[in-house]
């Protein structure tokens, strides 16, 4: 009798092989070990498409763990993935995520409907319940545009697995109260992608101001805030000479 075929999942394959990692805090251990947090990462729909940013501070406790950390990434053409929490575990998240998108593609022959990507986002997190029982915890927030509602869309989720669409904007991450407190104050529907950037960067600056975890844009060192506008025509990532004026400008006016 012929094993059953693993089918389009890439995490099932290597379930099916035998090869699928298993992490745990050691037996006997009562705390988890010390490691680098991603902070704030937020998402605003505009008229046609979604924002994306994060800032770029890690934290290990009450020290910075590294300035210049990337929180936002590209899962495929049309979508973007953040990451809040355990920084190395929700890279690796990050990178199985997008394996999974590439291998689903190549195994059917079409993309992974938004919808879809939603889904199987929330199943990876699940998946590191374990984890998160042990202090471990990683919680994303996902974006992009659907080719057949022709429309931005975003998601939540949160330690469990639990997946939620935001109408307007969503945010995770420790300074994620003070950036959603701000884009209520100043969101619209009918935004410009230009307008939703730079909204998308003060909320990241507002957000800073009272959240030490959170970094705010360092303009000495030329640190900006990472942000990726998602449309019809695909992922685009912001460079910082778009993104450098913006922040300045958003420093002087928030403070």
């Amino acid at each position: 009798m012929e094993a059953p075929s693993p089918g389009s999942s890439f995490t099932d394959l290597l379930e099916f092989l035998g090869a699928k990692p298993t992490l745990s805090v050691p037996a006997g251990e009562k705390n988890a070990p010390s490691a680098p947090e991603g902070t704030t990462v937020l998402a605003l729909r505009y008229a046609g498409g979604v924002v994306m940013a994060g800032d770029r501070r890690a934290t290990e406790g009450n020290l910075v763990a590294h300035r210049r950390i990337r929180k936002v990434f590209q899962a495929d053409k049309y979508s973007a993935v953040s990451i809040a929490g355990v920084a190395g575990i929700a890279i690796e998240m990050v990178k199985l995520f997008q394996v999974e998108l590439e291998h689903y593609e190549k195994i059917e022959g079409v993309r992974l409907s938004l919808e879809g990507q939603a889904s199987f986002l929330a199943r990876l997190v699940r998946g590191q319940l374990p984890l998160a029982f042990q202090g471990l915890v990683v919680v994303p927030l996902f974006a992009g545009y659907d080719e057949r509602e022709e429309r931005g869309r975003l998601y939540s989720y949160d330690a469990v697995g639990g997946r939620y669409e935001e109408v307007d904007f969503g945010s995770t991450g420790s300074g994620s109260r003070l950036a959603k407190s701000y884009l209520r104050t100043v969101y619209q529907d009918d935004l410009s992608p230009e307008e939703a950037s730079d909204i998308a960067v003060r909320a990241l600056v507002a957000a800073a101001q009272e959240d030490t975890a959170t970094g705010g844009p360092d303009l000495r060192r030329g640190i900006y805030p990472t942000v990726f506008r998602v449309g019809a025509d695909g992922v685009e990532e912001l460079d910082d000479s778009v993104i450098g004026p913006m922040a300045e400008q958003a420093v002087d006016s928030i403070r």
